[in-house]
């Protein structure tokens, strides 16, 4: 069996391991960045119809200003996320379990939502909301991962920018498959790998059923 690589950050990377173990692959983590709390205000709750959570960092970094605006409706991408908030003390109102956009197509186009995001956000495709993102967290680069058992692995890349991170880390890429959560991570990578696939939606469910399949392919 293939050894699978997952890069993403921590908690999210054991969490990601865990779920590949279950399944019987051989898994390691070797997390790319570092989550780490930024300076925030938070603006007045009352100016907003909802809050919008593509990811579960920013309730966990985003410390106790998140107190002043339990009270609104959140809309959240992922059920890690939606379950992160829901502890926090926050109503879901919806959970989107095929990213962003698709979760914003399918609520009202006249809320006004406050984004708690990263500092590196992805501006959502073709939102009709009015969205006002306000960034709480940023994922620092680990400077040197342990990257020397990438070769002949199937990679997970969860994002554009941890495409762009491995590809510069990695100098022979023809031994290593990618399985990238989105069409934009996979372009993120570039060329010479040994071959790129993009799970059927952009979820980590979906992302590991591609893994799976790549991982459990007869090598030739």
């Amino acid at each position: 069996m293939t050894r699978l690589l997952v890069l993403r950050p921590e908690p999210g990377a054991s969490a990601t391991v865990d779920r590949a173990r279950a399944a019987g692959l051989d898994a390691t983590s070797v997390p790319l960045f570092e989550i780490e709390p930024v300076a925030w205000d938070s603006p007045e709750a009352g100016s907003f119809d909802g809050l919008l959570l593509t990811s579960a960092n920013a309730i966990r970094a985003g410390g106790e200003q998140l107190k002043e605006l339990r009270g609104l409706k959140t809309y959240a991408v992922g059920a890690a996320t939606a379950e992160e908030a829901r502890e926090a003390g926050f109503d879901i109102a919806a959970t989107g379990d095929s990213g962003v956009d698709r979760l914003l197509g399918s609520i009202d186009a006249d809320l006004k939502l406050l984004h708690l995001c990263g500092a590196d956000r992805r501006k959502p495709l073709e939102a009709r909301q009015e969205i006002a993102p306000v960034a709480v967290y940023r994922a620092a680069p680990i400077q040197s991962p342990d990257l020397s058992k990438a070769g002949g692995s199937v990679a997970l890349i969860h994002s554009p920018r941890a495409g762009r991170r491995f590809a510069e880390l990695v100098s022979d890429r023809s031994s290593i498959a990618i399985a990238a959560i989105s069409p934009a991570a996979a372009a993120a990578v570039g060329d010479g790998w040994k071959s790129v696939d993009v799970a059927d939606r952009p979820s980590d469910e979906a992302l590991l059923a591609l893994a799976a399949r790549l991982c459990n392919k007869p090598q030739p």
